[in-house]
């Protein structure tokens, strides 16, 4: 791709792993509106659950996750107390038990928990709702601090996929981001888990993060091949240092421009593309036979707040502190104080402190972002039909993205949208066309490439 036109694409957009985004959540949407919704659930929607718990042994410098250090175990199992009062309660708002099919553990570092804490809480979900016996249960790992304990607390919880963080290998990059992890380490946390049963494995890489080059990356992507793992998320570090103070400590001079990210992530891809890994989306890569390559394959992909997903909930219920829950009429978020979550829930509030309610038009933007951010492609005129809209609805959109044909980035025929294989790294400014909340926004989010 010409640099000019990568450095002239490459804007300050979201994520997309909502729409409408978190920064436009307001709070209006509090714990009695989270109520009402809860309790109007159809009793036979699926859920699933994400659990977040927002504690490290160490901060890594380029973590863009609600989390706090801890010295001390105390905290944590205070948290697991409030954790499993929230499910309760929870429970009590649906009025009956339900059925999950995703359960997802997120951080900071979910295996901080003491395998008696995990268990306990893995027992609180089973009791509040009806888990079902096919659904998939993951784990954020950090392998610095993994114990085989765990791993077999794991095991008995019923996890079946294990995200395990790596981001980088080099070590002058290691120290820079305060994360120092060796291969070893990786290597034998992932031999943990495989001997436990725990087979389906996640592997966490990123670019962009200071003195990485595209043949330091490469080398990551390679080595992190020799784990066989069976997806490989491949990130681009998002430095937003007026939102995370902590990025400050990031040497900046050292952090690489648009170009360079650029040239780290196609050299990463060509590594994985190589090992047969098929790209799915933005920043994914799995084996063709991955449950989730063959979701792409048959267009019935998703894209949630843990970012692609075979999880086909259209409902997520978010424990712990910041959680983030999608319900039918919108989203909602709990409190990202740890101290404004337990109060609420020591008082038998629900947490929930900001939201949005959707509107149809929010509703048609989503299927229309979503199915850009997974498939690469959207049938514009079918999906704003569905919805009793028509493509003039969308002629300021359609203007733009005329713009980017030109470029080559994207093409256009009979009302449907696909996003130029090379274009892939710029996926998020071509799905910015669609926001209709960005304008005045932009300085809240990372760079697309």
């Amino acid at each position: 791709m010409p640099e000019d036109l990568l450095q002239f694409f490459d804007r300050r957009v979201p994520r997309y792993t909502s729409y409408p985004t978190a920064v436009q959540f307001v709070d209006e949407v509090g714990g009695s509106t989270y109520a009402e919704w809860l309790a109007a659930l159809p009793a036979k929607v699926p859920l699933s659950i994400y659990l977040h718990v927002p504690f490290c042994t160490e901060l890594c410098l380029y973590c863009g996750c609600h989390t706090t250090v801890v010295r001390t175990y105390s905290p944590v199992a205070a948290y697991a107390d409030l954790l499993e009062r929230e499910i309760s309660l929870v429970g009590r708002h649906l009025g009956e038990r339900r059925r999950v099919v995703h359960i997802h553990w997120g951080g900071g570092t979910p295996t901080m928990l003491r395998p008696r804490d995990f268990a306990r809480l893995s027992e609180a979900l089973r009791r509040t709702f009806s888990v079902a016996s096919d659904c998939e249960i993951a784990i954020e790992i950090d392998p610095r601090t993994l114990t085989h304990e765990a791993v077999l607390a794991l095991k008995e919880g019923g996890v079946t996929r294990a995200s395990v963080g790596v981001q980088d290998f080099e070590p002058q990059v290691q120290k820079a981001v305060g994360r120092v992890q060796s291969f070893e380490q990786t290597s034998r946390a992932v031999d943990w888990l495989r001997d436990a049963g725990i087979v389906n494995i996640n592997l966490d890489l990123m670019y962009g993060l200071p003195y990485q080059t595209a043949e330091t990356v490469a080398a990551t992507a390679r080595r992190s091949l020799g784990l066989d793992p069976d997806r490989i998320a491949l990130f681009g570090y998002a430095h937003v240092p007026w939102m995370k103070r902590h990025q400050r400590l990031l040497p900046e001079a050292a952090l690489p421009g648009a170009i360079k990210r650029f040239a780290q992530s196609q050299a990463a891809a060509a590594v994985l593309k190589e090992a047969d890994f098929r790209p799915i989306g933005l920043d994914h890569f799995a084996k063709p036979d991955d449950l989730l390559a063959r979701r792409l394959r048959e267009k019935r992909l998703h894209r949630n707040f843990q970012g692609y997903t075979t999880d086909k909930a259209a409902t997520l219920i978010g424990l712990g502190t910041s959680a983030i829950g999608t319900m039918l009429q919108g989203y909602v978020q709990n409190a990202s104080s740890t101290v404004a979550y337990r109060q609420a829930i020591q008082s038998g509030r629900l947490a929930t402190v900001r939201g949005r309610a959707l509107t149809e038009d929010d509703r048609l933007r989503r299927d229309i972002i979503e199915q850009l951010m997974c498939n690469l492609e959207v049938n514009l005129a079918e999906t704003a039909a569905a919805r009793n809209r028509s493509l003039d609805d969308f002629a300021t959109e359609l203007a733009e993205l005329d713009v980017l044909a030109q470029h080559g980035l994207v093409h256009r025929h009979d009302g449907t949208i696909s996003v130029a294989e090379d274009a892939r790294p710029l996926l998020r400014t071509i799905c910015a066309v669609f926001d209709a909340y960005l304008s005045n926004q932009e300085t809240r989010y990372s760079r697309a490439v």
